[in-house]
């Protein structure tokens, strides 16, 4: 177990060998000192667990002060093209890690967010819509909201898309996303960014959104309508 400590929060991380359905994955959780919420994350096709655009917004999050778990998807023996973009079963697995963190000691109760980057941000929203009672909130990095299919317009966690400015043909379909969903769904757009948000800046202010995101939906919720959709009505938008 490694244990961080920052400005603000201290941290510790464990690898964990998560069961589902007879096959083992891996994942890195992190748990943050009086953590008010779990960000589970979805990688994209041809990544896992180590990519380091996740890893950076994972690490602003724990800052933060939410527990995060970065887990990979597909067994290395699995990991091929077919299986790195079939994502009923990415979602479905999605969906046992989902149960696993709600089982767990140090997570169970914990208000629980999705992060999907590319194709996981396809599963997220998979997975949303067959979990709406335990998924709070989703975000979608990069993400392919067209390959959730009917399941889009099923979800009822209110979603955030964020997208880079520059990246064309996937910005296209996030704002077909964002109007063809029935629940709360904004679109942030990434300032001159590409596809992978390489540019200078532009990853940190993914991480920013995110973790604003995240702050206003992962709390206690009072009543029907959660007052953190007043917040995010009032935002800045660049979309």
């Amino acid at each position: 177990m490694a244990e961080q400590k920052g400005t603000d929060v201290t941290t510790w991380t464990t690898t964990e060998r998560i069961e589902l359905g007879g096959v083992y994955l891996e994942g890195d959780l992190t748990l943050a000192e009086h953590a008010t919420g779990m960000v589970l994350f979805a990688h994209g096709s041809g990544s896992s667990r180590y990519s380091p655009r996740n890893r950076a917004v994972a690490r602003e999050l724990n800052r933060r002060g939410f527990a995060t778990l970065l887990a990979d998807l597909l067994a290395p023996e699995e990991d091929n093209r077919r299986r790195r973009f079939d994502i009923g079963l990415l979602a479905d697995r999605l969906v046992g890690m989902i149960d696993w963190v709600g089982a767990h000691p140090a997570t169970t109760g914990l208000p629980l967010g999705l992060f999907g980057a590319s194709t996981g941000g396809a599963a997220a929203l998979v997975a949303a819509a067959a979990r709406p009672d335990d998924v709070r909130t989703v975000v979608s990095r990069g993400g392919r909201p067209d390959l959730a299919g009917p399941a889009l317009i099923d979800v009822r966690s209110p979603t955030l898309l964020i997208v880079g400015e520059r990246d064309e043909a996937v910005l296209e379909l996030n704002e077909e996303a964002r109007n063809t969903m029935r629940v709360h769904a904004e679109l942030r757009i990434i300032p001159s960014a590409t596809h992978l948000f390489e540019e200078p800046g532009a990853l940190e202010t993914v991480a920013d959104e995110a973790g604003d995101w995240f702050a206003a939906f992962l709390t206690p919720v009072p009543g029907n309508r959660h007052p953190a959709l007043d917040h995010v009505a009032a935002a800045p938008r660049w979309g």
